[in-house]
């Protein structure tokens, strides 16, 4: 037996990150010299034969760099994930919308997953900022743009400063505004304990931190009767533990403590707002329903009994909801 019970635990862990970067890194192989941080302000991998690449990067203006995907043809779906996943966390709603005939694009955000780790920079504002000169760089027109938890936060934060001038519809899913911190204007939301708890756990052991909340409140797995997937737990873990700590630990006071009142006023776009009545992320009362009070023409649509991470546990409900309001 060995001495430190958690040895082979990390020798796993070790492992897993390193073939998932042998992974990463065969995957990029074939893109060659095409990717480059050249201090422009937005590069991109672009073939020889001048078609669009299915992924890439762009530069912001402050040289972090974006990764994205870029799935299919048609109308654009612009997909903004939750903390602290990436863009893969979306890969079953891409996977069935862009079968449907839309052009599907998801990015991940600063600090997550394969895109850069800055130090500064992890706050609404530059996550938005960092949001249109993907848009301009791909001169993206009349898209739907959906985010999911802390990404409802980025889409509407990206509404308020940069208005809907390439965007034709929103949807916020599971998503954090108006505004997840109890205050005295807003005594549904959460403590600050509750936060300060999970800054304390990222700082302590984020590893376990990340593999608790999958397992448990997240997809609702902690509920009687729930049935837990171990591939969507594990999942989970890695997109967690592939954002940056500094970049992660931030986030948290961003998807917190932003108060996204004023940008949710300036929708004047069709807009989707779906959410669980069992979300204990994000409680349905202080966000989806709070917010369909302020978003004009709001469409709310509440899944009984469902959990925060609905992108999962009820995919193909809620890509046949994405599909319809995008026909309408």
């Amino acid at each position: 037996m060995p001495n430190n019970p958690e040895q082979p635990l990390n020798k796993g862990r070790r492992q897993l990150l390193l073939g998932s970067a042998v992974l990463a890194t065969t995957m990029l192989l074939p893109l060659g010299g095409c990717m480059r941080g050249n201090g422009s302000a937005a590069t991109a991998l672009q073939p020889e034969n001048g078609e669009r690449k299915t992924m890439g990067t762009i530069t912001t203006r402050d040289g972090t760099e974006i990764y994205y995907k870029d799935w299919g043809t048609g109308p654009v779906v612009v997909l903004s994930h939750g903390w602290p996943l990436n863009s893969d966390s979306w890969e079953a709603q891409m996977f069935f919308l862009a079968s449907n005939g839309y052009r599907v694009i998801a990015h991940d955000r600063r600090g997550h997953g394969r895109s850069s780790q800055p130090w500064s920079g992890n706050e609404m504002n530059t996550y938005a900022d960092d949001l249109a000169q993907l848009l301009d760089h791909l001169d993206v027109r009349g898209a739907a743009l959906f985010g999911f938890s802390t990404g409802g936060g980025e889409v509407a934060r990206y509404i308020g400063r940069h208005g809907t001038a390439r965007v034709a519809k929103a949807g916020l899913i599971s998503a954090v505004p108006p505004l997840m911190l109890q205050t005295e204007a807003n005594p549904g939301g959460l403590p600050l304990s509750v936060f300060d708890g999970i800054r304390a756990a990222s700082v302590a052991d984020r590893s376990q931190l990340y593999k608790d909340v999958a397992s448990g409140p997240f997809f609702g797995y902690n509920r009687p009767g729930a049935k837990p997937s171990q591939g969507v737990i594990d999942a989970f873990w890695m997109q967690g533990m592939l954002a940056g700590h500094k970049n992660a630990y931030d986030c948290i006071k961003a998807f917190s403590e932003t108060d996204f009142t004023e940008d949710l006023k300036k929708f004047s776009i069709p807009t989707l707002i779906l959410h669980g009545d069992d979300d204990q992320i994000v409680p349905v009362d202080a966000a989806a329903r709070a917010s369909a009070k302020l978003v004009p023409h709001a469409k709310l649509v509440i899944y009984p009994g469902a959990p925060h991470g609905i992108t999962d546990t009820h995919k193909e409900k809620l890509g046949a909801d994405m599909l319809a309001f995008l026909r309408s």
